[in-house]
């Protein structure tokens, strides 16, 4: 397996997939570049990723700031919450996470406690991995960057897209004409700073993210007849391993509807970029390793060199979010929900006493006393507190005053939940190089079966020999392709086998050769790398023949019939 990472090392750094950044001062660890061919399969796999989970569900997509106000990750829990725990080694000072070092020992590595973290350490008499050194006790260590804003504010790089489309909610409800579910999703770079990323592109300190936050009411039922009938491998939390479609899965109460929905979709994502989905699962997290904003989370994970891999996350995360935003903005983070039938309702409200609170609380005033009168009142009059913007104000009984009223209403106002899948596109770009990966039986040479979709480079073009008009016609051909949108290039250097075998090894689907049929007849010969079957095309329809197969409108054992 080890064998298997390092092959794809190689050919990621030398054929321009990605690298480990900042080379010429001895990189650093946790960051990475893509190249020209790795560039090019991240857009690619975006571009399908927004096909099947933004445009084809209608969703919204927004693009928000990576940095953030101090408030923000507070209001969302970061700041308190967001943390990893490890351990040092006294001899050479290198720094490593406990759940890696005690992950063959326990099962659940995150449910412990830091006193038993050490316990555990000490009784399995757990070493420095790299020099055998005795280990630190076990420290909290706090994963984000913190930076400044201006001169004085603290900020800092978010460690998820999510927050940047909850603090827009008001303004995104109201652009949807007030209706849910209403999802949104954001592409975008995020930040955490891992104490020692050792695994590659798999644990970045800046990494790629392509995140959904489905706003739903949750008093309304989910249309169930949405949910496709696809196989899904689940790891429930007790440990028992089953299979059911994932209407299954959601009638017997496994997983709501929603899930089940996108568990289904992520398959088929999954099957279409060219993961092997017998080596893909769903992973239903134990309690105690929840993440604090969630209810229910299941990780689709996909098995690779180094064992099975989150790669995409999938969380229900109720209200937290925009119940935390709106107690610490004031904002109003509600949705609307309309009544079948109009209602009477009594109702106890609280009534600010303008006299009081403005000379207390002078420009802010008027926002305590938004937010005090959207609080539930309480059944005597007490002193309450309100917080906002992270500050609490203290609001005494003479303050405020509670009436009560009878009126007739629509509907009611409540805050949303959350479902979120959240993908890890740097940890699929990665498990496509591995499930894609073979060796040819008779020549040995190295092949990445990437699908021809989200390939990096769609066709080769290569002359026979550089003579005779057959490289000026290549050249022509290439330009051809390029003006029809398809990311072609040029390749003249060495045998035709050689050239198969560069553009196999970057996943290039067809190679285009021009012969001496070519300035005969105006045909070339298009090759496709899984069969390495040829056929003759015509010049005039390449473009279009070219296309119909990446996008899988045809197969190559039907291109006779297409070019007739």
């Amino acid at each position: 397996m080890k064998d298997l990472r390092s092959k794809i090392n190689d050919i990621a750094k030398r054929r321009g997939i990605f690298w480990n950044s900042y080379e010429i001062y001895g990189g650093v660890a946790g960051f990475y570049d893509y190249g020209p061919v790795g560039a090019n399969l991240k857009k690619n796999l975006l571009d399908l990723w927004l096909e099947e989970f933004v445009y084809r569900d209608g969703l919204m997509l927004i693009d928000s700031p990576v940095i953030g106000p101090e408030i923000v990750y507070r209001a969302s829990g970061h700041v308190d919450k967001f943390a990893d725990f490890m351990v040092r080694c006294k001899s050479c000072g290198h720094a490593f996470r406990v759940d890696e070092l005690i992950g063959e020992f326990v099962e659940i590595p995150d449910a412990l406690s830091p006193e038993e973290m050490n316990r555990v350490i000490r009784e399995k008499n757990i070493r420095c991995p790299d020099c055998g050194g005795e280990l630190t006790d076990v420290e909290e260590f706090h994963l984000m960057f913190s930076t400044r804003i201006g001169l004085d504010k603290v900020g800092f790089l978010r460690p998820e897209t999510a927050q940047g489309i909850f603090v827009n909610f008001p303004l995104l409800y109201r652009i949807n004409r007030e209706k849910l579910p209403m999802g949104v999703a954001q592409i975008g770079r995020a930040y955490r700073n891992e104490i020692s990323p050792r695994q590659g592109v798999l644990r970045q300190r800046e990494f790629n993210m392509a995140e959904i936050e489905l706003f739903v009411d949750p008093e309304e039922r989910f249309d169930d007849s949405r949910i496709e009938d696809v196989e899904l491998p689940l790891l429930k939390m007790d440990g028992e391993f089953i299979r059911l479609s994932a209407r299954e899965a959601f009638e017997k109460g496994i997983v709501n509807a929603y899930m089940a929905y996108y568990m289904a979709r992520i398959m088929r994502f999954l099957e279409k970029i060219g993961i092997d989905t017998s080596r893909v699962r769903f992973r239903q997290h134990h309690r105690e390793e929840l993440a604090h904003y969630s209810k229910d989370t299941w990780d689709c994970e996909i098995e690779l060199s180094r064992g099975w891999v989150e790669v995409i996350g999938i969380a229900y995360r109720g209200a937290y979010d925009l119940e935390h935003h709106m107690q610490y903005s004031g904002a109003d983070m509600r949705a609307f929900r309309k009544f079948k039938e109009e209602k009477i309702v009594k109702r106890r409200k609280i009534v600010p006493r303008m006299e009081i609170l403005g000379p207390m609380y002078k420009g802010k005033a008027k926002s305590v006393a938004e937010v005090l009168e959207g609080m539930e009142a309480p059944e005597e009059k007490v002193e309450l507190k309100v917080e906002m913007n992270g500050s609490t104000y203290t609001i005494p009984e003479d303050a405020y005053d509670i009436v009560e009223e009878e009126r007739k209403v629509s509907g009611e106002r409540f805050i949303p939940h959350v479902v979120e899948p959240s993908f890890g596109i740097d940890r699929l770009i990665y498990a496509i190089l591995e499930h894609t990966y073979y060796e040819r039986e008779d020549s040995g040479y190295k092949v990445l079966r990437i699908p021809p979709r989200i390939a990096a480079v769609k066709a080769g073009v290569f002359p026979l020999m550089n003579r005779d008009g057959m490289d000026t016609r290549a050249r022509e051909i290439l330009d051809i392709l390029r003006k029809n949108g398809i990311n072609a290039y040029y390749d003249d250097s060495g045998s035709i086998g050689r050239r198969y075998a560069r553009a196999d090894e970057i996943g290039v689907p067809f190679c285009i050769t021009v012969d001496y049929q070519t300035l005969k007849d105006g045909t070339v010969t298009v090759r496709e790398r899984d069969s390495t079957e040829q056929k003759r095309v015509p010049v005039e329809k390449l473009p279009d023949t070219l296309r119909n197969l990446i996008e899988g409108r045809i197969s190559f054992g039907e291109l006779d019939a297409h070019v007739r």
